[in-house]
C-alpha cells in the first residue's frame, strides 16, 4: 500500500509538471464582463499583452457586457477549467453583485478559481462639463434641490461604478437617479455629451476624461490628492469623508482550475506587473500593483468572500435597491 501510495504521489507530481509544460495549448481568453472603453477594459488589455510575452501564447480579451457584468461572469463559470479561458474583474463583479443581485446565477466564493490581484485603483466623481458643476458641494446642492432630476450614469448594476453613487447617496441622506449603461464606456460617452450629470468611477476611466475635458473631475478617494490630479479634492477635503472607496482588480478563472495552472497564471501576473510598460501605465492611472505578499489565489479567496460579507451588509443598512 504504502509504495502504490508513493507512485501515485509520483504519478501526480509528473502529471501536474506536465500540464504546467504544456500549457497554455493555444491562445488564453480574458473575459472582460463590460463593454470596451471602461476600467476592466484598459487594465485588462494591459495585463493581457503582459502576460501574452510571458505565456508564448496570445491572451485575447473579449468583451461580453450585459447585466451589470453578470452576463459576462456566467460566461467564465461556465468555461472549461483548463485555463484557456480566464476572467478580469473588480470588487463588483468578483464580490459585491451577490449583495445586490438576487439571481446571479452563481457564487463566487465557491464557482471560481481565485489566481491573483493585479491593482488597486481610487475613485473620482466626475461632472457632465456641460452641467456647470465645478466642485462636489455644487453637485450635493443640486441633487438636494432637484432630488431625482439629477443622473448618475453607472457601468451597470452590480458594478463598482453603480454600488459607488448608491453608497454616496446613502451617506449623504440624498436620492437622485442612477441610470445604468452596458460599461463604464457608454456612460463616460453621455456624460461628455450632457446626458447624465454625473459618474464615480476609477481613476483609469476619469484621469483621461478630465485630462481630455470630457469630465470634470470633482473628488477622488483616498488619503491624499492624486499626483495625475493635483488640484482635485479628496472626499475627506471636500466634505465627505465617509466615501473611500478604493477597488481591486484581479484575475480568475472557472472552478476546478488545475493547480499546476494556477501557478503558471501566478508567474505570469507577475512577469506582466513586472513589465515597464506595464508599471509606467500603470503610474500614469494612479493603479498601484499590490506587493508579491498580497498577491496570488489565498489572498484573493480571502478577499472576495470579506467583500462579499461587507456588502451585504452596506446594502441591508443602506437600503439600496436589491435587483
Amino acid at each position: 500500500m504504502r509504495a502504490g501510495h508513493w507512485l501515485l504521489c509520483l504519478l501526480a507530481l509528473w502529471s501536474g509538471g506536465a500540464m504546467a509544460q504544456a500549457y497554455p495549448a493555444r491562445t488564453v481568453i480574458m473575459i472582460v464582463p463590460s463593454a470596451p472603453g471602461g476600467t476592466l477594459d484598459a487594465l485588462g488589455r494591459l495585463m493581457a499583452r503582459g502576460m501574452s510575452a510571458d505565456l508564448g501564447r496570445n491572451v485575447v480579451v473579449e468583451n461580453v457586457s450585459g447585466a451589470g457584468s453578470i452576463v459576462g461572469m456566467q460566461r467564465l463559470v461556465r468555461s472549461d477549467p483548463d485555463g484557456h479561458v480566464i476572467g478580469f474583474g473588480n470588487l463588483g463583479s468578483l464580490a459585491a453583485n451577490v449583495a445586490v443581485t438576487r439571481e446571479l446565477g452563481f457564487d463566487p466564493r465557491q464557482d471560481l478559481t481565485p489566481i491573483g490581484i493585479v491593482g488597486n485603483v481610487p475613485m473620482v466623481i466626475a461632472a457632465s462639463p456641460r452641467s456647470g458643476v465645478r466642485d462636489l458641494t455644487t453637485l450635493l446642492v443640486r441633487i438636494r434641490e432637484q432630488g431625482e432630476g439629477v443622473t448618475f450614469g453607472t457601468p451597470g448594476t452590480g458594478t463598482t461604478g453603480h454600488l459607488a453613487p448608491a453608497y454616496l447617496l446613502s451617506l449623504t441622506g440624498l436620492r437622485a437617479t442612477l441610470v445604468p449603461y452596458r460599461g463604464a464606456g457608454p456612460a463616460m460617452s453621455d456624460l461628455a455629451a450632457g446626458t447624465v450629470d454625473a459618474v464615480i468611477d476609477q481613476t483609469v476611466t476619469m484621469i483621461p476624461a478630465h485630462l481630455g475635458r470630457t469630465a470634470v473631475a470633482l473628488a477622488v478617494t483616498g488619503s491624499r490628492r492624486l499626483q495625475q490630479l493635483p488640484d482635485v479634492p479628496t472626499f475627506a477635503e471636500a466634505g465627505v469623508p465617509g466615501f473611500d472607496m478604493v477597488i481591486w482588480n484581479a484575475i480568475a478563472g472557472p472552478k476546478g482550475m488545475p493547480p499546476a495552472v494556477v501557478e503558471r497564471l501566478v508567474r505570469s501576473i507577475d512577469v506582466a506587473l513586472a513589465d515597464p510598460a506595464v508599471t509606467t501605465r500603470f503610474a500614469d492611472l494612479a493603479t498601484q500593483a499590490p506587493p508579491p505578499e498580497e498577491r496570488g489565489p489565498e489572498v484573493l479567496r480571502r478577499r472576495i468572500a470579506a467583500d462579499v460579507d461587507r456588502w451585504i451588509e452596506v446594502v441591508r443598512r443602506s437600503g439600496m435597491a436589491v435587483q
